[in-house]
């Protein structure tokens, strides 16, 4: 392949003109011009405006790469190999000669193509925050022959890591004829204190029929300086780590001390995480398979419940900080009668609580499912049971067992105040869910996520995560999925809906529901200055 001068990074408009306001946040320079109307073309970010960033030190950990346009339009860019390598030669991309992609009509992505955040507006709305939409470039930053790639897995394990690892190996193969493909064992720790292993299209070919990961992964381990040494020591220039969000806050540490030493080196993530609480994103794989066979355990407790007389079933799910199975499982099985997640607070005893709710029903019904978050009540469990703030090796509060608990609060309850027999069963399918094989559902996903990774280490970005927002692919900046988490927002409709479905009280005191409402407010994106004025310059 021969190199050409471009930079496909520079976003362009329909007349040819790049887009105003290529700016960096947080100490970062800026580079501000007019609008588009009667702007001049931006520098490149090859000038030495631009490409003189300050790279070092922790000042540059949070830049953020900003380009704004007319009407409010901001994007919040991804890094790219050429920001701090400004010389870097570009390619074409070799898809562009394969059979399998000859009839695809416009298979490169557009350089002006952008994903909303948000895509329901008022008629007045400004166009808001933009991620760059995923997908293969017409230049690559790499040769085919010169790629050498390395895949890791950390945290949990999560249905689909296969499927994702078997992709990332067979698109690199098969779409950038790549053979250079090692796996990381053993999670961040396996770069300075594990083998690795040969990953090819044979070798990989069937693992998405398995559950786990067959790189093997752990938590904690991450230690910046060593792993980007053997980083560089092996001569590693891709680098795709799959997982949550303690994972990618890992990946961004690696992506910064790259740039610091100004290393020819990719850094992409694929979020991993089975309660879907990484933020920006719609969905995360492994959830549409978590949901479903978490039905399997609802199904069971109902039986349970309804073949014996006063019958509960209590089904414990995961979901530490957010009640996304919980929610999805309860409005998908229809036999659940109570759901309590981490972010609807509820109490036991007394007039509207739980007890009460269980009486009811089991009077009128003769039976009920409970389906509980592992997050959900830890307040309760701790006023009863003084409770350590410890956390496991990749910063996660260690819970304790709110399924247990909550069964032993029921059977005292019950037995002791009301004397009344219950029957009840306690289903805990937590660890079963986290190792089986992804659905066919799932395995679309991660295929489609595994590509654009890819496609996306190829064509020289960096330092991102991709995901999907409203239904598109898109490179995201790794501190945008890492800062906050995403929530149920019990003041929404889709916890309505779960209500509605249930018919169990909301449990909320108008305390707390101000209290939520607040919350949601926070974290609705504020127009900044310069958004105003770039409404302002668009409208005249």
């Amino acid at each position: 392949m021969h190199s050409e001068s471009c930079d496909p990074r520079e976003p362009q408009s329909p007349t040819g003109r790049r887009i105003l306001d290529f700016e960096f946040r947080n100490s970062l320079p800026r580079l501000r011009t007019p609008s588009l109307s009667s702007a001049a073309p931006d520098p490149s970010p090859r000038s030495p405006a631009l490409s003189s960033l300050p790279v070092m030190g922790s000042e540059a950990r949070s830049a953020v790469k900003i380009v704004k346009g007319e009407f409010g339009y901001v994007l919040e860019d991804v890094p790219h190999l050429t920001d701090y390598l400004p010389d870097l030669p570009a390619y074409p991309n070799p898809l562009q000669d394969n059979p399998a992609y000859s009839v695809v009509k416009q298979y490169f992505v557009d350089q002006d193509d952008t994903v909303p955040e948000k895509i329901v507006v008022q008629r007045d709305s400004p166009r808001g925050l933009h991620f760059r939409r995923a997908g293969p470039r017409q230049r690559v930053y790499f040769e085919s022959d010169d790629v050498h790639a390395c895949i890791v897995t950390c945290g949990g394990l999560c249905p689909g890591l296969n499927t994702v690892i078997r992709e990332i190996v067979c698109g690199l193969s098969h779409m950038y004829g790549v053979n250079k493909i090692i796996g990381i064992e053993g999670g961040y720790r396996g770069f300075y204190a594990r083998n690795t292993i040969q990953l090819t299209p044979k070798s990989v070919n069937d693992i998405h029929k398995r559950g786990g990961t067959v790189l093997g992964t752990s938590r904690g381990g991450h230690d910046t300086l060593k792993i980007v040494d053997n980083i560089q020591d092996r001569g590693i220039n891709q680098v795709y780590i799959i997982g949550g969000d303690g994972t990618q806050k890992g990946a961004a540490a690696i992506f910064e001390e790259i740039r610091r030493r100004r290393l020819k080196v990719s850094v992409a993530g694929i979020p991993k995480t089975i309660d879907n609480d990484i933020a920006v994103i719609d969905k995360s794989f492994g959830f549409d398979t978590a949901v479903e066979e978490a039905q399997r355990a609802i199904n069971a407790a109902h039986v349970e419940a309804g073949s014996v007389e006063n019958g509960i079933g209590v089904v414990k799910l995961m979901g530490r900080y957010s009640g996304f199975i919980a929610m999805y499982a309860t409005l998908a099985s229809r036999d659940v009668d109570c759901c309590l997640i981490p972010e609807s607070p509820f109490y036991l005893e007394g007039k509207g609580g739980l007890f009460e709710y269980m009486e009811k029903q089991l009077k009128e019904n003769g039976h009920m499912v409970i389906v509980v978050a592992e997050g959900a009540g830890q307040d309760l469990i701790a006023e009863s049971m003084r409770s350590m703030n410890h956390e496991d090796a990749s910063g996660n509060k260690l819970l304790l067992d709110v399924g247990l608990w909550l069964s032993q609060r029921i059977k005292n309850y019950f037995t002791s105040r009301q004397k009344m027999v219950i029957n009840l069963k306690y289903i805990d399918p937590t660890y079963m869910i986290r190792a089986i094989p992804s659905n066919a559902s799932d395995n679309v996903s991660c295929t489609l996520l595994a590509q654009c990774a890819v496609h996306g280490a190829m064509a020289g970005y960096t330092g991102f995560t991709v995901g999907l927002v409203n239904g598109r692919h898109t490179y995201i900046p790794f501190d945008r999925v890492t800062e906050t988490r995403n929530t149920v927002v019990i003041t929404d409709r889709m916890w309505a809906r779960l209500l509605s479905s249930t018919n169990q009280p909301s449990f909320l005191s108008s305390k707390d529901i101000e209290e939520a409402n607040m919350m949601v407010e926070e974290e609705q994106p504020k127009q900044t200055v310069d958004e105003e004025k770039s409404m302002e310059n668009g409208s005249t």
